[in-house]
């Protein structure tokens, strides 16, 4: 098999270049860099945070800064709070980036922004540019809730995390917050999207455990090993994560992983199911396992997940049909919403978290 390509930046897309001149200077007094000289390009994948790489004299760096437009819609593009997580999550989990700086000064490239470390490995970009055997498919994806049931298990107290959210009231806050995205961003009627609208908050689950939760958590968000791609050398985009009930966490996830019986848009969004990998009840199974958690409710948190999948995608074709991203990409995000949209219903009509 061939080895493994490093994920590499790109030519900066139309409308989304940074000031050079102004983040050069930024960059050579906060890290003590003198007059070294920054060159900028830009990661292709995310529908997020926008993320660069620089290269700043020798060093290599990430950079994070909220995407053209999400103010309209959203508040949740908030980088000082992402530099703040990743500064108090790194010394306890060491597969979080190292934050260098942050600045709230739009003067500099437009929007607040932050650097971090940068960590070189393979990223599973829709599971098209890496070739994995039934065993290795299948060891990663252990390891992957492994590292999942890891996170979960950081005391929240003892390092500061709680600091970082609110658990009392977590799960009613997150159908309020996430309803209420929907409908300030929808831009279709989608009966499903109704439906399940009108079924949440009537069935919200009691949260029993509290954990650091990441709250985006799938096969295109962690770092691979390139000389052992079972192993994973760190774990990205931290812009939603907070401290609430894992099992939320834990369907997210599941949200994310693609079946060979969901709705077409969404396999081909998500990672390719590689021979080998666990399906989601098998996911579930593992995780109780290795995290000691009994997981109660999963078809209202794996529905809910799959419809806050569905409200992240509804913002984006919002953001591009009303012209605030010229991304091309985002065209056709509008099926995938649909597509979510489905998955919760049918989860919740039918009881179950995946079809059988």
């Amino acid at each position: 098999m061939d080895q493994p390509k490093i994920d590499q930046a790109r030519d900066i897309r139309e409308g989304e270049e940074l000031n050079v001149e102004n983040l050069q200077a930024f960059l050579n007094e906060q890290l003590n860099t003198k007059d070294a000289k920054l060159e900028v390009s830009q990661f292709p994948s995310g529908f997020s945070n926008l993320t660069y790489l620089l290269k700043l004299g020798d060093q290599e760096l990430v950079l994070r800064r909220p995407p053209f437009g999400a103010e309209k819609i959203s508040k949740g593009h908030d980088m000082g709070r992402e530099y703040k997580v990743l500064s108090r999550l790194n010394p306890v989990y060491p597969k979080a980036p190292k934050p260098l700086a942050y600045t709230e000064d739009l003067s500099i490239i437009g929007a607040p922004f932050y650097v971090m470390e940068r960590v070189k490995g393979v990223i599973l970009r829709s599971g098209k540019n890496v070739d994995l055997s039934r065993q290795e498919a299948r060891i990663l994806s252990e390891n992957f809730i492994h590292n999942l049931a890891k996170l979960h298990k950081i005391n929240v107290q003892d390092t500061g995390l709680i600091e970082l959210g609110k658990p009392d009231g977590y799960m009613q806050r997150q159908v309020e917050g996430w309803i209420n995205r929907y409908k300030k961003s929808q831009t279709d009627d989608i009966r499903d999207m109704d439906q399940v609208i009108e079924w949440f908050p009537g069935n919200i689950p009691e949260t029993k455990q509290v954990s650091f939760i990441h709250n985006d958590y799938k096969y295109d968000n962690i770092v691979l090993n390139p000389d052992d791609m079972t192993q994973i050398k760190a774990v990205l985009d931290w812009e939603m994560s907070t401290v609430g009930d894992p099992l939320s966490d834990l369907a997210t996830t599941l949200a994310y992983t693609s079946e060979p019986t969901d709705p077409e848009p969404l396999r081909a969004f998500g990672i390719r199911a590689f021979e080998g990998v666990m399906n989601r009840d098998e996911m579930v199974r593992r995780y109780e396992a290795v995290s000691g958690i009994k997981p109660e409710n999963m078809v209202f948190h794996y529905a809910f997940a799959s419809f806050k999948l569905g409200v992240i995608c509804q913002q984006i074709y919002y953001r591009y049909k009303e012209g605030f991203t010229k991304d091309p990409r985002f065209a056709p995000l509008i099926f995938l919403v649909k597509a979510t949209a489905k998955l919760s219903a049918s989860a919740v009509q039918n009881g179950r978290i995946r079809d059988i």
